[in-house]
């Protein structure tokens, strides 16, 4: 397969901010572009447009081209399960939906650390191990939001699966919130495929400063913005997908100019992903390190330096809505103090090398996340 992937969970509306709206005629279009020019691999979710997504796939995919001729990633939301027979039920429902009649592959979503006592609790990875000797899915894996050390723990208790979907965009690779470049390496060792999501980060790698678009122009004036983020990642050890959530027809074929023939990242194209990251981070509302001495002896255990970080990071790419920033600070939380918990006994604040008013700071990223 082509290393790109068409996300369905960003489709072109007929209504502003009602996701249900999905312009089919446009979409159709996308989708026959995509499949006339090599490219097979569509991924949709139980959620994705407010449960219609995987309804699109029927209305675009199966309903007009035949079934052979592209693969169908969908998921499993371990966040809505409550009982063991809601996996079965669910599952029956996106057979339904889709008409598709099999998933290439199946997904548990959203792993992390509430979700994963979920997936043991109703023994999920058994059930989506059943679906695939059954033949009903060919492939099994999860999507991923938390710690490398969680991704790790999941992988060692579960060396069945055969994908695993990580967040990887060249802004996060070294951020202390989302770990990317921490998970890949940890996928790698345990020798998995990864498909990758967010690889723009939600559009934000789009939107850069006059500086960052000077410094790629300046090396290759005919590339894009997303191309240079979906490049890094296509480029990656054991990345087989990369995921684009296309909302329009240009979007669609600008990607597919460039990943029709794809060509990794060269030294010193890679040493400009650097320097965008580095201005990209200094525009970070915390100007924090990620040191961590401030977490030693924090009573209330709490995740400051990735906290901030998640919080510099939705200064930079949140436009309001859906917020992926979020969904990690609710997956840490569950695992450590939130924000609000701090006591005020300002360890932190004499341990910080930057001199930073850690309490305050723990106050406005409650206010963002909590109020």
């Amino acid at each position: 397969m082509k290393k790109l992937g068409f996300g369905l969970m960003r489709l072109p509306l007929k209504v502003e901010n009602d996701p249900k709206s999905i312009d089919y005629e446009q979409v159709c279009g996308m989708a026959d572009t995509f499949l006339a020019h090599g490219f097979t691999y569509f991924d949709t979710a139980y959620m994705y447009h407010d449960g219609v997504s995987e309804t699109a796939v029927k209305k675009v995919l199966v309903d007009r081209h035949p079934r052979e001729s592209f693969s169908v990633t969908s998921k499993l939301p371990t966040m809505l399960l409550k009982a063991q027979d809601d996996q079965k039920r669910i599952f029956a429902e996106q057979l339904e939906r889709t008409g598709a009649g099999y998933f290439d592959v199946y997904l548990l979503h959203n792993l992390g650390t509430e979700n994963y006592a979920k997936a043991k609790k109703f023994k999920s990875f058994e059930f989506v191990s059943d679906l695939k000797r059954q033949g009903i899915v060919k492939k099994i894996g999860f999507s991923f939001h938390d710690r490398a050390a969680v991704l790790d723990e999941i992988l060692t208790e579960h060396p069945e699966v055969d994908y695993v979907q990580l967040q990887i965009n060249y802004l996060d690779w070294e951020d202390a919130g989302i770990q990317s470049r921490l998970c890949h390496e940890t996928a790698v060792r345990h020798g998995k495929q990864i498909i990758v999501m967010e690889p723009v980060k939600g559009g934000s790698l789009v939107r850069v400063p006059r500086s960052v678009k000077e410094l790629f122009a300046q090396a290759h004036p005919d590339w894009s913005l997303a191309s240079w983020a979906i490049r890094f990642a296509a480029g990656l050890e054991n990345v087989v997908m990369v995921l684009s959530g296309m909302s329009d027809l240009a979007q669609l074929t600008d990607n597919i100019q460039y990943m029709r023939e794809f060509r990794p990242l060269g030294k010193e194209e890679t040493e400009l992903l650097r320097e965008a990251t580095r201005i990209l981070s200094s525009a970070a509302t915390i100007p924090c390190t990620g040191c961590r001495y401030c977490t030693e002896g924090c009573p209330a255990h709490i995740a400051i330096p990735e906290y901030f970080s998640l919080f510099n990071n939705e200064q930079l790419s949140n436009k309001g809505g859906y917020s992926l920033q979020k969904q990690y600070y609710n997956t840490y939380s569950k695992k450590f103090g939130a924000a609000s918990a701090c006591i005020g006994c300002g360890k932190c604040e004499r341990a910080c090398p930057q001199h930073l008013p850690v309490r305050e700071l723990l106050k406005k990223v409650a206010a963002h996340y909590e109020g």
